[in-house]
Formats: structure tokens, C-alpha cells, sequence
């Protein structure tokens, strides 16, 4: 399916060269959440490029994911004002709980993790956000209630789903 999906977007940008290059990932990771290996290789070849350009620009980008993300994408911010209020931390105990790094997902796919500049909510600093829900003042101590939450969330869901 992912080679269909990048075929697709590829064919809408006819005889393109290098300067589709980052409009073309932009479309590839909107259509499939991220970029995969495979879709890199159909971008090179179409572009005639080597994968290893198309990987140098992806990364120097920090738009563009390689992993899919988690069904709950988290969001940390570390602007100036989380920043000071501890945000650093909240990384550090999130990175425990969930036992991985930002840009990574967890193994069973239900956490992804990533670090923003600015959320955009300086007032309720420390602040996460996980797939739109903002958490306000969040302290090292709340946080594994707060992934609790969302794995009884993804145990209930998955239940459901197999009901």
C-alpha cells in the first residue's frame, strides 16, 4: 500500500525535479503519516536523485517523521517558559515511562514522542500536549497518571475494537 500511496503522489508531479523534492515528502508524509524508507527510494527514483540526498534534506527538516507515530502523539513543549517552570524534567520522567527518546514511538505503537519550541501556551507553563488534549502545569509526579490514562484509554479501545 505505501508504494501505491507514494506512486500516486508521484504521479501528480510530472517531470519534477530537485525543487519538488520537499513538497513531494511533505505530501508523502501527509498521506501516510511519515516517511518511510521505501518511499524515499520511489521519491529518488523519480527525481533521479540518491536516496542519501533525499534522507540529507528530510533530516535537515524537523517536519519530517521516520517512524510512524503513536495512536497518542505527545507533544512537550520546551519554549522559554516551560523551560523555566521545569519542562525539562517532564521530558526526563515522560522518557522513563514510556521508555523512549523524542521523535520515537513506542513498541506497541501507542506512544509517540515528540519536542516542540512553543505551544503556544506560556501562561500554563509546564506544558504537554497528547493528540490536541493540552495539560496544564504538569509536574514529574503526574505524569505517569497521565500516560495511566491514556493505556486504559488504548486497553478499553482495543477491548472494544475486539468485541
Amino acid at each position: 500500500m505505501i508504494a501505491l500511496d507514494t506512486e500516486e503522489i508521484l504521479t501528480r508531479h510530472p517531470n519534477a525535479g530537485r525543487d519538488s523534492l520537499i513538497p513531494i515528502l511533505q505530501e508523502v508524509q501527509e498521506s501516510q503519516g511519515y516517511l518511510s524508507r521505501q518511499a524515499m527510494i520511489e521519491i529518488g527514483r523519480h527525481l533521479n536523485l540518491p536516496v542519501s540526498k533525499i534522507y540529507g534534506v528530510a533530516t535537515f527538516y524537523n517536519q519530517f517523521r521516520f517512524q510512524p507515530q503513536g495512536r497518542f502523539h505527545i507533544q512537550v513543549c520546551r519554549g522559554t517558559a516551560c523551560h523555566v517552570k521545569g519542562s525539562a524534567a517532564v521530558l526526563d520522567a515522560l522518557k522513563r515511562e514510556l521508555k523512549i527518546d523524542a521523535g520515537q514511538t513506542t513498541r506497541d505503537g501507542v506512544f509517540s514522542m515528540e519536542v516542540v519550541a512553543c505551544i503556544g501556551a506560556c501562561g500554563l507553563a509546564p506544558v504537554i500536549c497528547i493528540n490536541g488534549e493540552f495539560f496544564a502545569g504538569v509536574s514529574t509526579q503526574a505524569v505517569p497518571k497521565i500516560i495511566d490514562s491514556y493505556r486504559r484509554k488504548a486497553a478499553n479501545n482495543d477491548h472494544d475494537e475486539a468485541a
